[in-house]
């Protein structure tokens, strides 16, 4: 009586594992992509959260921006990795920037009287 053999050949595993590979070189650098983009919207986010908080400092500081986040106070925090730092405040506008250690991407806001792109956050 023959015996029946029963599970895979050695090249059937080869090839379920050739495909497994390359659908990981596939899927890999998209999610990299991903995390990027995640991080450079936390940047914009906390951008646009300091427009507010600059924007209440000012009314409640004699018409003058915050030249820093620290003194913002409890008004303003950014997110966990991020780092932002305010330039140039002045009784008419300020300029900030935000960084992050996990992307090699800077994202910049301008608010002065006349400058392009005022209040929307810039990344590159």
């Amino acid at each position: 009586m023959p015996r029946l053999k029963k599970g895979f050949t050695l090249i059937e595993l080869l090839i379920v594992v050739v495909i497994i590979g390359i659908l990981a070189a596939i899927a890999i650098p998209k999610f990299a992509n991903t995390k990027e983009k995640a991080y450079v919207a936390s940047m914009k986010s906390d951008l646009r959260n300091l427009i507010t908080a600059q924007e209440a400092y000012y009314s409640d500081n004699n018409s003058n921006y915050a030249a820093s986040t620290t003194s913002l106070g409890t008004n303003y925090k950014s997110s966990t990795g991020v780092t932002v730092v305010i330039g140039g405040a002045n009784a008419t506008g300020w300029q900030a920037t935000a960084t992050s250690p996990l992307t090699a991407i800077t994202c910049q806001i301008n608010l002065n009287a006349g400058s392009t792109a005022e209040g929307e956050p810039q990344c590159q």
